[in-house]
């Protein structure tokens, strides 16, 4: 009999008496406090899952998931270790690729650079190269010609435009004192790329064919084979696992290794920035306590009578559970259903403040992308909403208890 009734009494018990709407006004400040909270988990999550997925499309898309070079020695016939990595379920294209590790030098000026040596007809299967050229085209590099496309950032330091010529010095072990001698080589600026990341100011693409020349190798020869994964973040296990299949004179390196720190420390920042805003969830959850224990105080007449009419402790602990437990249920499924409508519409929301503020607040000339991004995940919807509701919940608990200690004749004997 009680126990629908404690329910009952505990959905009411929601709205305090017409002659106390303090205690009205605190509920729904609890209320709001806890959808705020929530609104901002979500949708500060789905905004840096966003920024996660544009740095791997960019940066993952121009480097290799993966690179199955011999032991040593570069390959001869790349084609049919291309052929046989084809042949595996995670593998979604190869092309051949030699590394080298330089420095530019134009007029004066030198920065550290990584060259890719490429081969273009292959490259649009393994990266994202072709559709982020500026200026040029990737058809532009061809064999014997010493063409190179540099990135924007390259290109802007060095005041560069497709024509410029400019010379790549790389080290080459000797046997002169110093053990290292420079080798110099004249390239032809044919081609400028954007990716709005790092890799702007830090790689540029030759043709192999001049690759193996720098290293003096024949012009078919490359250093490895670059394989396109279907699952990028599966690359350390496949990388080693295609190792394997090739051989033991094959060894593996995957993307993890030149840049596994940054993801990483992105990983890291999610999490963190996600218990910070917890911590908002929690306060907002936890003014439910000082609502449930003005509510109980206004109410110790109220649970006397219903002592006297034999309600137990436990079922005095449900009311009282089930009034802060609706308070938290109806603010957290609020901040959700806010939370998403604004995950979904951050970039339009953005986009309508900068036409009416005249002021880009992503200006492409500052930051590497000129939209904000945004990823709504089930998960994390999921995940806000359940920690939301149990702080919610264990909330209630205590001023639940405190009512449920209320002795009848102490409640009425000024009554």
């Amino acid at each position: 009999m009680f126990r629908p009734l404690s329910i009952f009494i505990g959905s009411r018990y929601t709205r305090a008496k017409r002659r106390n709407h303090f205690i009205s006004f605190i509920s729904l400040t609890s209320m709001i406090g806890l959808a705020l909270g929530v609104l901002a988990m979500i949708m500060v999550l789905s905004v840096m899952n966003g920024f996660q997925r544009e740095m791997s499309n960019r940066i993952l898309g121009m480097v290799p998931h993966a690179v199955i070079t011999g032991a040593g020695q570069p390959l001869n016939d790349w084609q049919a270790v291309a052929k046989q990595l084809d042949g595996h379920p995670q593998v979604l294209g190869t092309a051949p690729v030699t590394q080298l590790e330089g420095m530019l030098s134009f007029k004066g000026n030198m920065q550290p650079i990584e060259i890719n040596g490429i081969d273009p007809e292959a490259e649009g299967q393994v990266s994202i190269l072709g559709s982020r050229m500026v200026g040029g085209r990737l058809e532009d590099l061809r064999a014997g010609e010493s063409g190179v496309i540099l990135g924007l950032m390259t290109a802007r330091r060095f005041g560069l435009r497709i024509g410029d010529k400019l010379t790549l010095i790389v080290p080459e072990l000797s046997d002169a004192p110093g053990g290292v001698t420079p080798r110099m080589q004249r390239l032809n600026v044919v081609g400028v790329f954007k990716v709005g990341a790092e890799l702007d100011g830090s790689l540029a693409m030759i043709h192999r064919a001049d690759a193996a020349r720098i290293q003096k190798w024949d012009p078919e020869q490359v250093e490895g084979v670059r394989v396109r994964l279907a699952d990028l973040y599966q690359a350390p296990m496949v990388a080693s696992e295609l190792a394997t299949t090739m051989g033991e004179g094959y060894r593996a390196r995957d993307w993890s290794m030149t840049q596994g720190s940054l993801f990483s420390a992105m990983k890291m920042e999610k999490t963190m920035i996600g218990l910070l805003l917890l911590l908002i969830v929690a306060v907002a959850a936890f003014n439910i306590i000082a609502t449930l224990i003005m509510v109980v105080a206004d109410k110790r007449a109220d649970i006397a009578i219903l002592r006297t009419l034999g309600a137990t402790p436990r079922q005095i602990m449900t009311i009282f559970m089930v009034q802060g437990s609706i308070i938290g249920l109806t603010g957290t499924l609020i901040g959700m259903v806010l939370g998403v409508l604004g995950a979904l519409n951050v970039s339009a929301l953005v986009g309508w403040l900068e036409r009416v503020t005249g002021q880009h607040i992503f200006s492409s000339d500052v930051y590497f992308i000129n939209t904000l991004p945004s990823e709504l995940r089930l998960e994390d919807v999921l995940l806000v909403t359940l920690a939301a509701l149990v702080l919610s919940f264990l909330a209630t608990l205590y001023p639940a208890w405190r009512a449920a200690q209320t002795q009848p004749a102490e409640a009425l004997r000024y009554e």
